[in-house]
């Protein structure tokens, strides 16, 4: 059994196995601070310039930044009632990748799934991306000229990573599905402390002439987030949120040089830091709105070597509500029941 179908299995035990366990007395639903739309799935599309990058920052010579070639990633998703999932990629019809033959070509495609249950969030997610570039040549090439010159380019430097993080919503006034699904509108500005255990594994596969490089990470950290959102005149949204983080990275590294095998083994301290701040305006079939947002992670690999992995990007969204229909209505109530949501 490979490793894709393993995770998957791994995960709706998970899962189902929670949805048991948090299962509780139906509450009654809240009209007076929420809005519902309790038979409408949401579909959306969502920009984003978010762009994938490494930077090792070495503090006795330049820094090596390594950028993936691309212009805007799309975003599809679909939501209904406690169950979402989106699909990320490159989309070529708006430019995709970039002067290709300086800087290569760069892939990506990411899959998330999102489940509520009651206050509690559950998500797992699957990324790859592969294709990367110097950015920087310059620190290393003085007589490079930007734009004529060729990038020096890792065309099989491919990261892999599942990721599932676990939330609890502590004020039940604020609706996280308000600002994230779209499956319910908040009448009245409120926040809420949302902490967060987040765990992932890693894979970084390296090729370059004569080194071959395979890296495994397991991270786990725990974030300290919390969430606010301004409802301006009944229909319009203010939505910002800050999440730091520490955690503990297990890395386990395994290179061929030149037909020399070595093996590294490693515990690190991490630091991240997300954040942003949403706008939009909401309806009852129409919503859109906008996005900025920044994550920056970080450990020390060494005295002299801090590995940063950061992110500063926009992103702009418009979504519509429409009646679900019955083939798709009926097993998720029948699931929803069972569960007690």
């Amino acid at each position: 059994m490979n490793s894709n179908a393993i995770f998957a299995c791994v995960f709706l035990l998970f899962v189902f196995s929670s949805a048991k366990l948090l299962s509780q007395n139906k509450p009654e639903k809240d009209t007076v601070n929420f809005i519902y739309y309790p038979d409408k799935i949401m579909v959306r599309a969502n920009v984003s310039t978010q762009n994938d990058a490494y930077l090792l920052t070495n503090k006795n010579g330049p820094n090596l930044d390594l950028e993936t070639n691309n212009s805007y990633k799309l975003f599809l998703s679909i939501d209904y009632k406690f169950i979402g999932f989106s699909y990320g990629f490159y989309p070529k019809f708006f430019g995709g990748n970039k002067d290709e033959d300086l800087k290569g070509k760069s892939s990506f495609s990411d899959y998330n799934f999102r489940f509520f249950l009651g206050r509690w969030l559950q998500t797992a997610q699957f990324s790859k991306t592969r294709g990367y570039y110097v950015e920087n040549m310059s620190e290393f090439d003085p007589n490079w000229v930007e734009g004529k010159d060729s990038y020096l380019k890792f065309p099989d430097f491919k990261t892999v990573q599942y990721e599932m993080s676990t939330s609890y919503l502590f004020n039940p006034k604020f609706s996280l599905k308000s600002i994230t699904s779209f499956t319910e509108w908040q009448k009245k500005s409120a926040g809420s402390f949302i902490p967060s255990l987040i765990y992932s594994y890693n894979r970084i596969l390296s090729k370059f002439e004569d080194l071959n490089g395979k890296q495994k990470e397991f991270d786990v950290r725990l974030a300290a987030g919390y969430y606010y959102n301004f409802i301006i005149h009944k229909n319009f949204y203010i939505a910002p949120h800050l999440s730091p983080s520490i955690g503990v990275k297990f890395l386990h590294d395994k290179s061929i040089d030149a037909g020399v095998e070595t093996i590294e083994k490693h515990t690190y301290f991490t630091r991240n830091i997300e954040g942003g701040i949403k706008i939009g305006y909401n309806s009852n079939r129409i919503l859109c709105g906008a996005s900025i947002n920044f994550d920056d992670s970080s450990y020390n690999q060494d005295k002299t070597t801090v590995i940063t992995n950061g992110k500063v990007y926009g992103l702009l969204y418009f979504g519509y509500r429409f009646d679900a229909p019955e083939f798709v209505s009926k097993p998720i109530e029948e699931v929803g029941e069972k569960i007690k949501m």
